[in-house]
């Protein structure tokens, strides 16, 4: 009967053997493989470079789901450590940690901003100092051309917290990557701020299709 009225995992379905671990078990955890290298994005961009702990796919992408849109707080614990594991070159000698920013009214519908959570477990004092002007359709559902006109201006770095990346080596922190359009608009304005060097860590990085 225990087994039956065991909570399921957010991955894969079967009951979690320990559910106050969290809502996904260790098997799914574990595989979860490392995404194969940093990827350096041409000239002129305003990063550095970006690092990804693992592919937007399989179990991951079921965790990240269930993490963003099931209100499963409680995984970016975990995630943080799985960035710290397999992003540490680029957390090493950072300054600061940046979270890429969401809309009030999306925050708001969310009820946490996911990157903003992960920022807070990476061992990295962190600066809120972006913020974003005015909802936006979600980057997600718009095809890679359109992805940089719709960000637009709404990404900016408010006077009062240029102190806090002006000469900084920043690591900015989302949840996935997939063309690099919403990293580079936040590298942009870091930089412009004073920013020395702009890296980027996210949990995943979308697998895209030649």
């Amino acid at each position: 009967m225990a087994v039956v009225l065991a909570p399921a995992c957010a991955s894969c379905a079967s009951g979690l053997e320990s559910p106050l671990a969290g809502p996904v078990c260790e098997r799914c955890w574990s595989r979860v493989s490392p995404f194969p290298l940093p990827w350096t994005p041409p000239p002129p961009s305003a990063i550095d470079a970006v690092t990804s702990a693992g592919a937007f796919d399989g179990p991951l992408r079921d965790i990240i789901h269930a993490w963003k849109f099931e209100r499963r707080q409680g995984l970016s614990r975990r995630l943080a450590a799985l960035v710290r594991e397999r992003c540490a070159p680029a957390l090493d000698g950072a300054d600061v940690a940046v979270p890429v920013p969401m809309t009030p009214w999306r925050r708001w519908r969310r009820g946490f901003n996911q990157a903003d959570d992960l920022a807070r477990g990476l061992g990295r004092p962190v600066a809120r100092a972006l913020a974003r002007w005015r909802p936006r359709p979600a980057q997600a559902s718009l095809p890679s051309h359109l992805r940089r006109h719709n960000l637009g201006t709404s990404i900016f770095l408010p006077a009062r917290h240029r102190p806090a990346v002006d000469g900084r080596v920043v690591v900015l922190v989302d949840d996935v990557v997939t063309t690099g359009a919403t990293l580079e608009a936040c590298a942009m304005v870091l930089k412009a701020a004073g920013a020395a060097e702009v890296r980027a860590v996210t949990v995943a990085r979308t697998l895209l299709k030649a």
